[in-house]
């Protein structure tokens, strides 16, 4: 595989799942650790994402504070604005981190009286804006990779809570396959989200359906909704509307 080949192989995976582990890339390129250090290294040189220990984290992923950079954005604010349709006043939420996550939180309705747990300080930063919603951030270890908090004590914490709702971005949706991710750690700790909530909504754009990871978050079945920018009727969701899900 070519240089460029491997150069745009990697910007779509960290455009679809906002970071890339190293370890990960030697397997699907087929090549030394050497290479693809060398090639993050170049594409942060470019400017184009940010190098960490381990692998390299989208620019858009990096901060709330600058959006210029969010892939697919006019996606994830369409998915926005359907998520806000599941979000009452007087409601305990749960939401995880990532880029559509931040777009939901900037589309609410202003005097929205609401209580809101989260694991994502730009999460948190944002729903600080709104007046009439408390926001508790649950502490732990922080990930530089996905800008979240993990560990025993997020786990323990999420235990003992009983939301209403939970929201979720995912890095994988498959029919057969459920939800699936790369990370051990934020596996573990999706799965608690997933059990301290009555309903979650996952909230992905349709590049990432019918893909499969390695490790096993959650079946269909422990999903309330699936939210996309697609159109509900769209034939590509037909599949996921046959396992249970609402799909908005």
């Amino acid at each position: 595989m070519l240089k460029k080949e491997r150069h745009d192989f990697v910007m779509r995976q960290i455009n679809l799942h906002n970071r890339v582990l190293t370890s990960d890339l030697v397997q699907l390129l087929n090549v030394s650790e050497d290479t693809i250090r060398r090639d993050l290294q170049e594409l942060s040189d470019d400017n184009l994402l940010y190098k960490v220990h381990g692998g390299a984290l989208s620019k858009s992923y990096h901060s709330s504070f600058d959006d210029s950079t969010v892939y697919a954005k006019d996606a994830k604010i369409g998915i926005a604005k359907k998520a806000l349709s599941l979000i009452k006043d007087g409601m305990f939420i749960l939401t995880g981190g990532g880029t559509t996550i931040i777009e939901m939180v900037k589309q609410l309705p202003e005097n929205l009286q609401a209580t809101f747990f989260t694991i994502s300080p730009l999460v948190a930063v944002e729903l600080a804006k709104y007046p009439k919603i408390e926001v508790i951030l649950i502490g732990g270890l922080f990930s530089k990779n996905s800008q979240i908090t993990y560990g025993g004590q997020v786990i323990n914490q999420l235990s003992e809570i009983n939301v209403d709702l939970c929201l979720m971005g995912v890095s994988a949706v498959h029919p057969t396959d459920g939800l699936t991710d790369t990370d051990w750690e934020i596996n573990q700790l999706k799965k608690t989200m997933l059990s301290s909530s009555k309903k979650t909504a996952v909230l992905c754009i349709s590049e990432k359906l019918n893909i499969t990871l390695r490790l096993k978050v959650a079946a269909l079945g422990q999903i309330s909704y699936l939210i996309t920018e697609l159109e509900p009727n769209d034939e590509s969701l037909k599949p996921y509307q046959a396992k249970g899900l609402q799909i908005l």
